[in-house]
């Protein structure tokens, strides 16, 4: 039991964790409510060989492994044929787990994020025998109210949210609807909660109330590429070419940890980006790095592509 405990405790943010953020120690019903495959060994085993040859953020690998690692324990403690739902994850982390666990005869995954273009999704685990339909996990709110004067962003409404105490694997996606407010996606035990406790997202007074999965307004969305021909593929360099910042403000941002790549926070300016990476900086927004391609004088042209 207590090594149960000792397990539990650094995960209770990332998997079934109380929506509340509590200084306790995560309780042993972590280890109670599903059952998974020993197997799970090999695909822990996988995640961390992914991490070392350098295929997957190692914080990303370390992540999924010890979801894997929680799973295996789950099955020694319990014999009931059940299903697990980890809390939203990011895309990173998603790719890699579910990789792993196709691996396994006798588990079935699912990832869901309420709408198709989901970035951030919460996988349920479980027998298949236990999975004969994909559970509801994932619940829709309308955040409304008269932002036509106070316009706010994404990180307003996130941090509205987070402002009432709940923690942010909780959220899934949040989907912008201009001077009307925003549709969130959350775990569905939040509902009554966030209706009855949100009242402001910024300066705005707003209403919160839960809607159908398929009221869902998304589209994909809006980009802008361009192309820089740069001396290195390190993140300051392509960063600050795609967000129209100096290097210095941009190792200012990293050394203040606002600066993410593929969702994780990076400290140090060196890190290097490949095609298909996400860099973020708070407030600024986001960009994937599209098509490198070497030139004859030794630098790289690289597209940017830039989330409108």
């Amino acid at each position: 039991m207590a090594a149960a405990v000792a397990l539990a405790t650094p995960l209770r943010r990332l998997l079934r964790a109380p929506h509340l953020r509590r200084d306790i120690p995560a309780p042993c019903y972590f280890f109670s409510r599903g059952r998974c495959s020993t197997a799970l060994a090999v695909a822990a085993a996988a995640a961390r060989d992914s991490a070392m040859k350098g295929n997957v953020d190692r914080n990303a690998a370390e992540e999924v492994r010890n979801i894997l690692d929680m799973l295996m324990q789950a099955e020694r403690a319990s014999q009931r044929r059940d299903v697990f739902h980890t809390n939203f994850l990011t895309p990173p982390i998603i790719k890699e787990a579910m990789l792993a666990i196709e691996k396994l005869a006798d588990i079935k995954a699912v990832a869901q994020g309420g709408y198709p273009q989901a970035e951030r999704c919460r996988i349920s685990v479980g027998h298949p025998d236990a999975m004969t339909s994909n559970p509801d996990v994932v619940a829709a709110l309308s955040i409304s109210g008269n932002f036509r004067l106070e316009p706010c962003s994404h990180g307003d409404f996130l941090g509205a949210i987070l402002g009432t105490g709940i923690i942010r694997e909780k959220v899934g996606d949040i989907l912008l609807q201009e001077e009307r407010g925003a549709q969130v996606l959350v775990d569905p035990e939040l509902v009554d909660y966030l209706s009855s406790t949100l009242e402001k997202v910024g300066k705005v007074g707003v209403s919160c109330t839960q809607i159908p999965l398929l009221a869902l307004e998304y589209e994909p969305p809006r980009t802008k590429s361009f192309k820089t021909v740069e001396s290195s593929l390190r993140v300051d360099a392509l960063a600050s070419a795609g967000f129209k910042i100096s290097r210095t403000k941009l190792a200012s941002l990293i050394s203040g940890g606002d600066v993410r790549v593929n969702w994780t926070p990076v400290l140090k300016n060196g890190v290097t980006l490949k095609s298909g990476d996400i860099v973020s900086v708070s407030g600024m927004g986001r960009l994937k790095i599209g098509d490198i391609v070497a030139t004859r004088k030794g630098k790289y042209a690289v597209e940017l592509i830039k989330y409108l």
